[in-house]
């Protein structure tokens, strides 16, 4: 997983500068001190897994998250997201998820207002340690006006999408520019020019995202099911209440179910049901469990990016699929109990 994670961490240097390194430096160096403090009251060694949260709740972050509050949401990820069930193997929630909910719920403010528009061309952000660094706006930035700091945060293609409605999307960003991560450009609402920002660091470029999801396949690292089926849970909501129900246009002013590939590609979807999904810990056991569990996830993805008040609806989703998670094992064993026993009955 963390071989994984490797190109998603080099591209975050990329796209948003070597700042990104630093914050993912301090949440390695905090969650690791955390799960020593209290795995040692166990007489147990820090589990390699920690590496794992720290790279997936590290890379979930706005590139120009401020590092003590990177530090508080690992710490409430791995404290009360694992440790205190007993540490590894005995959480029910994603470690990782939890901290970055954590954050996005108590600082929604600093949290969204740390998204930056990325580097482009060669080296891209490699010659930079942040946006905010910068002295004045790139050239395809320029004719926005004002300065840096302006630019900060102005438009994600989650916000553009889901409150400034498609057609502003269309002329904001193309599939191609989601597909690679390439999130900068201006566009023009209301009369004005804005600018678009990238989203959290790893979740920028949905190609590399598949490759890593290839990967885990490959290396049987992941579980196929945790991974088709939620992605079978997105494509149901869309083709549900977009093209069957069009609910993409129920209601004057009211915010449109995303296209597909929007959903796909823009924010964390892809990140969320590649690496979080799949954590063969705080996901059912049983077979049909985790289908169900893996499309209830991928739906509600869709539903409350659509009617949520949030934006990041990814969090969200995974977390009230984590809690359901033991009861769909319930229920699964239930139905295959059920079954056996209608079928010795009628063998008898």
């Amino acid at each position: 997983m963390v071989l994984a994670l490797i190109p998603l961490a080099l591209s975050a240097v990329y796209f948003f500068g070597w700042r990104t390194l630093s914050v993912l430096a301090v949440v390695f160096a905090a969650g690791i001190f955390t799960e020593y403090l209290t795995s040692r009251q166990r007489g147990q060694p820090v589990s390699t897994a920690c590496l794992v949260t720290c790279a997936l709740y590290g890379l979930s972050l706005p590139p120009t998250m401020p590092y003590w509050m990177a530090i508080v949401g690992i710490v409430v990820g791995i404290l009360f997201g694992k440790e205190v069930f007993g540490g590894f193997g005995r959480n029910f929630a994603n470690p990782a998820i939890v901290g970055r909910t954590f954050v996005y719920i108590c600082f929604p403010v600093p949290v969204t207002s740390s998204f930056v528009p990325t580097f482009t061309g060669f080296p891209g952000g490699f010659a930079h340690w942040s946006f905010t660094q910068l002295e004045r706006l790139p050239a395809h930035l320029a004719d926005a006006g004002g300065g840096v700091v302006e630019a900060v945060s102005q438009a994600t293609p989650l916000y553009v999408g889901k409150f400034l409605g498609p057609a502003v999307a269309e002329r904001a960003f193309s599939l191609g520019d989601l597909f690679l991560g390439r999130i900068s450009g201006l566009f023009e609402y209301e009369g004005a020019q804005r600018i678009l920002s990238g989203g959290s660091m790893g979740e920028g470029s949905a190609l590399l995202i598949i490759l890593a999801a290839i990967f885990l396949l490959a290396t049987k690292t992941a579980n196929w099911r945790l991974m088709l089926s939620p992605f079978l849970g997105v494509v149901f909501a869309t083709v549900l209440l977009r093209h069957l129900l069009g609910l993409n246009d129920w209601a004057p002013g009211a915010p449109d179910v995303p296209p597909l590939l929007h959903t796909l590609f823009g924010g964390a979807t892809l990140y969320v049901i590649a690496f979080m999904v799949t954590d063969p810990v705080s996901a059912p056991k049983k077979r049909l469990a985790q289908y169900v569990y893996g499309f209830l996830i991928g739906f509600l993805i869709v539903f409350l990016r659509w009617r949520g008040v949030f934006v990041a609806a990814a969090s969200f989703a995974l977390l009230l699929g984590n809690l359901l998670g033991p009861l769909l094992d319930l229920g699964a064993n239930w139905w295959q109990q059920r079954r056996k026993a209608a079928a010795q009955s009628g063998a008898e």
